[in-house]
C-alpha cells in the first residue's frame, strides 16, 4: 500500500461508523465518519495535517479552521506550515469581542479554509460568505474527508475549490481491500 492507502485504511478503521445518522444537511446516512475519533489521535491527526501541507495554495496568508472539527487540524497545519491560524465560529460570539473569526484580521487577506468532513458543504458555505463579508479572499477549502458524490463540487455555487486529503471512494476502496 502507498501512504495514501495506508492513511485511508487507518482513518476508515478509526472513524467509520454504521447505523442511522442525521447529517447537518438533514440527510439521513447509513454511514458516518466520526472525525473526532481521528482528530483525538495525535498520530492520525499529524498524518492528515502532513498530507494537507501540499494542498494549501502557495499564496495562502491565513488558515481558517472551522468550528469545531477544523480547529485542531488547522492548529497542527499551522505548526507544519508556519502560516497563522484563524478559528472560524459558526456564529459570532455574543460577548467579549463578538467576533466570527478569532485570530488575525482577515480583510484583504487570502484565507484557505480547513475543514474535517465535507458532504454538502453547508458549514463551509456559511463561513465563506461570512468571511467574504469581512473582506477576506476565500477561494479554496482543504478538507480531511470529502464524502460528496464523486465528480461533484458541492461548493461550486460559492466559487470554492475543494481539495481533499481523502475521498469517500478512497475510504471505500481501503475498506474493500482490508475485507
Amino acid at each position: 500500500m502507498n501512504p495514501d492507502q495506508d492513511l485511508a485504511r487507518d482513518i476508515d478503521a478509526c472513524c467509520r461508523l454504521t447505523g442511522s445518522f442525521t447529517l447537518r444537511s438533514g440527510t439521513v446516512a447509513s454511514e458516518y465518519f466520526d472525525k473526532y475519533l481521528f482528530e483525538a489521535q495525535p498520530g492520525l491527526l499529524a498524518r492528515v495535517a502532513d498530507q494537507m501541507v501540499g494542498l494549501v495554495p502557495h499564496d495562502t496568508e491565513l488558515l481558517g479552521g472551522l468550528d469545531l472539527g477544523g480547529v485542531p487540524i488547522a492548529t497542527v497545519l499551522s505548526a507544519r506550515t508556519g502560516l497563522p491560524a484563524l478559528f472560524v465560529r459558526k456564529q459570532p460570539k455574543e460577548y467579549g469581542t463578538c467576533k466570527l473569526a478569532e485570530g488575525p484580521p482577515v480583510a484583504g487577506r487570502r484565507v484557505t479554509l480547513i475543514e474535517d468532513v465535507i458532504t454538502t458543504g453547508g458549514a463551509v458555505r456559511d463561513a465563506t460568505r461570512a468571511l467574504r463579508a469581512e473582506g477576506a479572499i476565500v477561494e479554496v477549502v482543504v478538507c480531511a474527508i470529502d464524502r460528496s458524490p464523486a465528480g461533484e463540487n458541492p461548493l461550486a455555487d460559492v466559487g470554492l475549490e475543494v481539495r481533499p486529503v481523502l475521498t469517500k471512494a478512497q475510504l471505500d476502496a481501503a475498506r474493500a481491500a482490508t475485507g
